[in-house]
């Protein structure tokens, strides 16, 4: 979820996620208050759903910091998508390699936590060593496929926004 809100030069409503907006007093996400579209790949379309909200969806989108400048016609908020710099491309990078050992590690805690548990099924002698190693080598069959889905998503983004 994380990887599909980096900004990788083409449009997507994932990427205005982070937005949240001041309506009838209090904050909420943009796309509670507006309707979004890709009507083009370097343009997003905002509408907000009651119109007095369009001064508060501009500002939210501008607030975020995302890099975007929104333009407001009156009736709805279009948001192009500049091109990314090699410099802002290298920085998502690195976004992403962070995201990716987060992500690993994560998976990793996991299969910590079951080897925790297989082990003292064992010690309370509710299943047998056996069954500990059959469960160790599943858990740790998982870790893997998990941990390489996770590589793959990096390695797809990173060709993405560097274009290798």
């Amino acid at each position: 979820k994380e990887l599909s809100g980096l900004r990788s030069g083409r449009a997507t409503v994932a990427i205005l996620d982070p937005v949240h907006v001041e309506a009838y007093g209090t904050m909420m996400p943009l796309n509670q208050v507006a309707s979004l579209s890709v009507p083009e790949p370097t343009l997003i379309v905002a509408q907000p759903f009651d119109p007095s909200l369009m001064k508060a969806v501009e500002h939210g989108i501008s607030k975020a910091n995302l890099g975007l400048n929104p333009a407001n016609d009156g009736k709805v908020i279009r948001i192009p998508i500049p091109p990314l710099t090699e410099e802002r491309r290298k920085d998502m990078s690195r976004l992403v390699h962070k995201y990716a050992e987060e992500g690993r590690n994560a998976v990793r805690m996991v299969r910590r936590d079951a080897n925790e548990r297989l082990k003292k099924l064992l010690k309370d002698h509710k299943i047998s060593e056996d069954d500990e190693r059959r469960g160790l080598d599943d858990v740790q069959k998982i870790t893997d496929q998990h941990v390489a889905l996770i590589d793959d998503l990096q390695k797809k983004k990173d060709q993405e926004l560097l274009g290798k």
